[in-house]
């Protein structure tokens, strides 16, 4: 009983944390400016995607089953994606190495990040507690780099469906 207790205290400040931490950023805010590799080891920077639509999905593991069917539904839906000028990027803690031999193997037509630092997941708020992946969420960033939609409630196999829905309604409204 002590065991569970000093656990219990252990670690309440850390989930605390994150929680903090993952409220710190919202609709409206900057995007946090974040440098990365892609899945063919080029440099990324999210400063240099101003003046573009931004769709930002982070998910914890490359070649996992949610995470095959939200970037598979990513691929199959990205033209649309692309009609409303809008560029997607996959991002997760996995190394160059693993992100790129996920995106061959599924023949996907975006982008994906590695961030095995876990900085860019901690700038959004999506890191996990404790463990050292990110969290299912996905941002919509306008071409001023202000977050416009997250969603962290996401479902892989709609997301991009969701995203492209969002995109067009967050246009039509400028």
């Amino acid at each position: 009983m002590r065991f569970i207790l000093a656990a219990a205290f252990m670690l309440a400040p850390i989930s605390m944390s994150v929680s903090v931490q993952a409220a710190e950023i919202g609709v409206g805010d900057s995007a946090p400016l974040f440098q990365a590799k892609t899945h063919e080891g080029k440099p990324f920077d999210l400063a240099e995607r101003k003046g573009k639509w931004t769709v930002l999905y982070f998910y914890p593991k490359a070649d996992t089953p949610g995470c095959t069917k939200q970037a598979c539904s990513f691929r199959d839906s990205v033209g649309k994606i692309r009609a409303l000028n809008a560029e997607v990027f996959g991002i997760s803690a996995d190394s160059v190495e693993s992100i790129a031999k996920f995106h061959e193997k599924y023949h996907l037509s975006f982008p994906l990040l590695a961030d095995p630092d876990l900085k860019a997941t901690k700038a959004y708020g999506a890191k996990m507690p404790i463990m050292g992946m990110s969290k299912r969420w996905t941002f919509i960033i306008d071409p001023a780099l202000k977050i416009r939609a997250i969603d962290q409630n996401v479902d892989p196999v709609k997301d991009a469906e969701n995203v492209s829905k969002k995109i067009k309604e967050l246009q039509s409204k400028a």
